[in-house]
């Protein structure tokens, strides 16, 4: 087995991780460091995208490519690295070996790493849950849309924190079809789960919305949207990225700002 990464500048990551998907369709890893993100896949030699040692350049943009081979035990070290994470004393994201809480009052969410992207664990999906709890159960029922649900986790905790209807978009086929095995396997419906295109439509109306995406496709959201939502949970921020992408949305306007490793989390109001 051979671990592939490709490591590009922060700045730049949404256009690598678009076009290795193309290669790559089933997903990638994603680790952060210091001002560069790296993607990679796994695979048998040859079945691996054609990628050569060093330095390269993929959709424009300037990337170091590395092969290693992966230990015997790679399955269980890869266990390892999906740990349950508790939001909030609330919310309780585990991939599906880990046990459910044993706490009264926290809410179980199942979510199975190998399906698509966002497993709670990263620090973007991680502070987008911790804006959720600060509006869930504000003014009652309320509606919800995920703009880019990956594995279905905004979508999932929201429907199961009492929004209502919950409509989840992802431009993946991979990651719809994730969202909706997710939520099955947590118990819920989710009203709407389908493919879009943010960057040619407007996201559909809903009460509070959130966004987990990079900064590129966020302005494009911005620049697009027609129906204000009473909230907006914004993430995929690198520290910097922050201030601009909140001005992008006014007149909603910030209520609270989170930031771990980096990366940037938005409530607006």
């Amino acid at each position: 087995m051979i671990r592939l990464a490709v490591q590009a500048p922060a700045e730049s990551a949404e256009l690598v991780l678009a076009a290795l998907l193309e290669l790559a369709p089933s997903g990638v890893e994603q680790v952060d460091g210091d001002g560069t993100v790296e993607f990679a896949v796994y695979g048998a030699p040859g079945e691996l995208p054609e990628l050569d040692p060093g330095e390269a350049e993929v959709d424009g943009v300037r990337v170091v490519v590395s092969g290693t081979e992966v230990p015997d035990d790679w399955a269980e070290r890869w266990k390892r690295f999906h740990a349950p994470i508790l939001v909030g004393d609330r919310l309780y994201v585990r991939p599906p070996w880990e046990e459910p809480p044993v706490r009264p009052g926290v809410i179980d969410l199942e979510i199975d790493p190998g399906r698509a992207f966002g497993t709670g664990a990263h620090a973007t999906t991680r502070l987008c849950l911790e804006l959720l709890l600060d509006v869930a159960g504000e003014d009652g029922k309320r509606s919800f849309c995920d703009l880019g649900c990956g594995s279905g986790v905004l979508s999932i905790a929201a429907a199961k924190l009492g929004f209502g209807p919950v409509e989840a978009l992802d431009s993946d086929r991979l990651a719809v079809e994730a969202t909706q095995i997710n939520a099955r396997d947590n118990g819920v419906v989710l009203d709407s789960v389908r493919r879009a295109n943010l960057r040619d439509e407007p996201a559909p109306p809903a009460e509070v919305i959130a966004a987990n995406l990079m900064r590129p496709l966020l302005l494009r959201v911005a620049a697009l949207i027609q129906h204000r939502p009473d909230a907006l949970i914004v993430s995929g921020l690198l520290d910097h990225e922050a201030d601009e992408v909140s001005a992008a949305f006014a007149p909603l306007t910030e209520r609270r700002r989170l930031s771990d490793r980096g990366w940037t989390a938005l409530l607006l109001t």
